[in-house]
């Protein structure tokens, strides 16, 4: 069952995140042709997608390798098993949130690739509930981890 559970966990975030918000920046920028693109836009917004991912798949193998946990974590209810200790270091380093970091950085690629002020309004909206998302997990760790997590918060930005 906890494989099962870390599966879905897995795939719900890469449906939700590599998939379908980049589908509905595309949708709501009134399904613009993707190809051609200009050479130098479209190189651009491929090293900013590619690096986004990278960061974010790191930061779940980091979490899955050291944290034995899932990040799946959907607002304040647990998808996958939760890592048993405070992840500080690994991509950690970078920011307190470098898995969503990365997602961000990965749309803000698609946005630069799109190149439509609709595209950006998704991912304004995306990411103000994403924010409501990370309010609600920063009020588990404090709850998961107290002083420790406090003390994480004056060294580590958000993001």
């Amino acid at each position: 069952m906890k494989l099962l559970r870390e599966i879905i966990g897995y795939v719900l975030g890469g449906v939700l995140f590599v998939g379908l918000i980049p589908t509905l920046m595309w949708l709501a920028s009134g399904i613009p042709d993707l190809l051609p693109i200009d050479i130098a836009r479209g190189g651009i917004a491929i090293a900013i997608m590619l690096a986004g991912l990278a960061l974010s798949v790191w930061s779940i193998i980091y979490m899955k390798r050291r944290g034995k946990g899932n990040p799946m974590d959907a607002f304040g209810h647990e998808v996958a098993p939760r890592t048993s200790h405070l992840m500080t270091d690994g991509p950690y380093r970078l920011n307190r949130n470098p898995m969503l970091t990365g997602t961000f950085v990965y749309l803000i690629g698609a946005l630069v690739w799109l190149w439509r002020w609709q595209a950006l309004l998704v991912f304004a909206v995306f990411v103000a509930i994403m924010m409501v998302q990370v309010f609600s997990e920063e009020r588990r760790l404090r709850r998961d981890f107290g002083k420790e997590y406090e003390e994480f918060c004056k060294i580590r930005r958000r993001f």
